[in-house]
């Protein structure tokens, strides 16, 4: 993971003053630290028997789309409001700098599907909490929720509530 850590950058205020933005495009841009990256994720859930693989809009695309692709599942986004075109069902939530709402169609789980919750960064816990209730309202079980990185003083690991937690990178 070294080459991983290696490859992300601190942007100091970003979006708002006071908040130290982890960004992961440079990990994305080196296919070497990408591809261990996507290992990582992957690794735990090979025998998971998982159906399909959630990512948040938008970072949590990039790597679920790539976790769902390498352990031969489907992939299904968790979008920001008025960007899907079918019935949808939407779940709003807090962020540590404001409000968000995550939608996702509404046949896009079946009673018993077992999700696997991505996204790159494990901050305060909003977004994969809203995430998992969201997914759980339409029947899904979520078997665990992963992140690239996971700023653990900020209790986001606490805030899901004991669903398991799979974090490549804990700061």
């Amino acid at each position: 993971m070294d080459r991983v850590r290696a490859h992300i950058r601190d942007i100091k205020d970003f979006p708002i003053p006071g908040i130290v933005f982890k960004d992961i495009t440079p990990v994305i841009k080196e296919p070497e630290a990408l591809r261990v990256a996507i290992d990582g994720l992957c690794r735990p859930f090979e025998h998971e028997h998982l159906t399909a693989v959630a990512g948040m809009e938008a970072r949590g695309f990039i790597f679920g789309s790539l976790v769902a692709y390498q352990l031969g599942v489907g992939f299904i986004p968790l979008r920001k409001p008025g960007k899907l075109p079918y019935d949808v069902r939407s779940k709003s939530y807090d962020l540590e700098y404001g409000q968000a709402t995550l939608e996702v169609h509404a046949d896009a789980v079946a009673p018993g599907q077992r999700i696997l919750v991505i996204d790159d960064l494990l901050a305060t816990g909003g977004t994969a909490l809203a995430s998992c209730e969201l997914l759980e309202e339409l029947g899904a079980e979520i078997v665990s929720c992963a992140f690239m990185i996971e700023l653990a003083a900020l209790g986001g690991r606490q805030k899901l509530g004991g669903r398991p937690v799979h974090s490549l990178l804990t700061y």
